[in-house]
């Protein structure tokens, strides 16, 4: 199960990550010809190598930083209409995914406690 967790963090960060450049640049971004928006992407990719070679600690800062992208989406999820909503719908589904794969992996990684009876 905590492989599951760890492919599954990986894969939902760089779909995050593909969807925020894409997003903004080319399918649906705020001004036509890009916009700086793009950059959102940039704090994604800090936990990347940690992510990708199973770092507790990573993976829980990164159930944090994944929190910003769930509410951007939320917000323009119910301020966009068109492609961007169903973008914005698509990064909160990634973003509920890798905060779930973070959480289940730092829970699995926690060494189990026995109490032994005397």
């Amino acid at each position: 199960m905590r492989e599951i967790a760890h492919w599954s963090a990986i894969v939902s960060l760089i779909a995050l990550i593909f969807v925020c450049l894409l997003w903004e640049v080319w399918l649906a971004p705020l001004r036509p010809g890009g916009s700086l928006m793009m950059l959102k992407a940039l704090p994604l990719l800090l936990p990347l190598f940690g992510i990708l070679r199973g770092k507790v600690y990573t993976y829980q800062w990164t159930a944090l930083l994944v929190l910003a992208y769930f509410i951007e989406g939320i917000v323009r999820a119910w301020s966009e209409r068109g492609p961007g909503q169903l973008l914005a719908l698509v990064e909160v589904v990634l973003a509920v995914l890798l905060l779930a794969s973070c959480v289940l992996y730092v829970r699995l990684s926690r060494p189990s406690v026995t109490s032994s009876a005397t």
